[in-house]
């Protein structure tokens, strides 16, 4: 299949790793954090890590939707079904996120409340043209990449006069928690691998003052394994070089300028939150989007006054620490005994794009080397 077989080749992948291997100098060492979920699931996915050299190592970032959203703000989507009688409609990965009280969505679901799984904001908008009698609740989470179609329903929703469908808006953004990352000094880091999906809608030039200013190459990358490999040598070519700056594997998908149609439409119904909360990050100014007071009829915080409170997470968890890189899945204590995909006690576990399920999933945890004959 064009753009997926190609980008998966044995033969190629050995030759990416003979190259990373002779450009990377043994004197010293490489750290980089490649910040998206999907990139996550193609290390672990394909062994990756086995096919580079000892001192070229990847570190996971938060790059979970799903993994930083906070207990609280999972408390308030349950409150919306369980106390306030509303059709909560939510992507499936966030149904089994622990929330407070021993309760996940799902559970809250198996106490009577109406929650439902969908697989796109349209699907809720449906649910509430369907339920005119009902409140419906679209919990939209997400980086920039889902953000885009939660500003059109939205929008669809006032132009049809909707009354009953309003937006719990856990919308966050990726440069903000890079900055956080970066400020914090937690982990050493010499350069990112940058998202795919959310740089198809902002583009490459966000990334520029991470290069300018901080003085970390950025390199943005497909999805597949062949792309993440080559970001990788692309990272190291840049730190031997001494350079830093923004390039682009991913020239198939992404421009410089970004999907410009789509970013206008979400400034159009949303705007920045002073403060959100992200888990394992704490509260990050500027990182996240609230929806406009144009469209305030349409917000589920200000149509049942919800209040969000800070909840700790599971004492035994690292799923925090693992978000920021400072720790890796196999580091917490709890992964893969007590916390499984199974048995998630964390969010990390819970997504097809955590850390802990990518690792779980695909035995990282066994220290089992990727048979590179079948790559």
């Amino acid at each position: 299949m064009k753009y997926i077989d190609e980008f998966r080749d044995g033969g190629l992948a050995r030759g990416l790793a003979a190259a990373i291997a002779a450009a990377a100098r043994p004197e010293r060492q490489y750290a980089f954090m490649e910040f998206c979920g999907g990139h996550t699931h193609a290390i672990s996915r394909y062994g990756v890590t086995d096919l580079l050299p000892a001192n070229v190592r990847m570190v996971h970032g938060p790059g979970c939707p799903v993994c930083v959203l906070p207990i609280g703000r999972i408390d308030m989507a349950i409150e919306l079904a369980l106390d306030r009688g509303a059709i909560l409609c939510s992507y499936g990965d966030c149904l089994r996120v622990p929330a407070s009280a021993g309760l996940s969505l799902l559970k809250a679901k198996s106490r009577g409340g109406d929650i439902r799984m969908v697989y796109s904001a349209a699907d809720a908008l449906e649910v509430a043209r369907k339920n005119p009698q009902r409140e419906v609740v679209f919990f939209a989470i997400g980086f920039e990449t889902t953000t885009p179609p939660t500003a059109v329903v939205i929008r669809q929703a006032a132009q049809e006069g909707l009354k009953n469908f309003s937006v719990l808006c856990c919308h966050v953004l990726t440069p903000a928690a890079m900055h956080c990352i970066l400020a914090s000094s937690e982990v050493r880091l010499d350069g990112f691998v940058g998202p795919a999906h959310v740089s198809t809608v902002i583009g490459s030039r966000p990334y520029e003052v991470f290069a300018k200013q901080h003085g970390k190459p950025v390199v943005i990358a497909g999805f597949e394994p062949l792309d993440v490999m080559q970001a990788i040598l692309m990272l190291i070519c840049q730190v031997n070089d001494g350079r830093s700056a923004v390039e682009n594997e991913f020239t198939r998908a992404v421009t410089r300028e970004g999907n410009k149609k789509a970013q206008a439409l979400v400034d159009s119904v949303f705007e920045l939150r002073q403060s959100f909360e992200w888990r394992g990050l704490g509260s990050i100014a500027n990182s996240a989007l609230a929806i406009r007071h144009e469209y305030a009829a349409f917000d589920a915080e200000k149509r049942f006054h919800l209040e969000y409170r800070v909840v700790p997470d599971h004492k035994g968890c690292e799923c925090g620490a693992i978000l920021r890189g400072a720790k890796e899945p196999r580091e917490c204590r709890l992964f893969g005994s007590v916390c499984t995909p199974e048995n998630p006690v964390g969010s990390c576990m819970v997504s097809s794009e955590g850390a802990c399920a990518a690792h779980y999933t695909y035995g990282r945890f066994r220290g089992a080397a990727v048979d590179q004959k079948n790559f």
